[in-house]
């Protein structure tokens, strides 16, 4: 199975105005990231005919005390988001999630449990 991965960076959290440790001000500041990963599997499609997914999500804070590299609200993109939730993150639990997700697929394509109804 081939899992192709998509972050959902777009939904932040910001302060208005923020002085970091130098005393640089800045507006707009990032600060906190909602965050999304879906996985789809080309190789096995549901009863629909759609690609198997799985997903998990969370929120991560990022270090705000220097800005010296600071980028404009109005100038930041999805993928720079991506860049500091995975830096955030740090590669083992990006591959956890991943791991995760993987999981999830694989017990759609072949589950290990079913839940039936019992009759009168």
């Amino acid at each position: 199975m081939a899992i192709s991965y998509t972050w959902d960076v777009k939904t932040v959290d910001t302060y208005p105005s923020h002085t970091d440790d130098n005393s640089n001000t800045q507006s707009d500041v990032i600060y906190n990231v909602h965050w999304k990963l879906t996985g789809e599997d080309d190789a096995n499609n549901d009863a629909d005919g759609n690609p198997q997914q799985g997903s998990v999500y969370g929120s991560i804070s990022l270090d705000v005390s220097d800005l010296s590299s600071f980028t404009a609200f109005d100038s930041v993109t999805s993928s720079d988001v991506q860049g500091w939730v995975e830096s955030a993150l740090g590669s083992d639990e990006v591959t956890s999630l991943k791991s995760n997700i993987d999981a999830q697929i694989a017990e759609k394509v072949t589950p290990t449990t079913e839940t039936k109804t019992i009759g009168s």
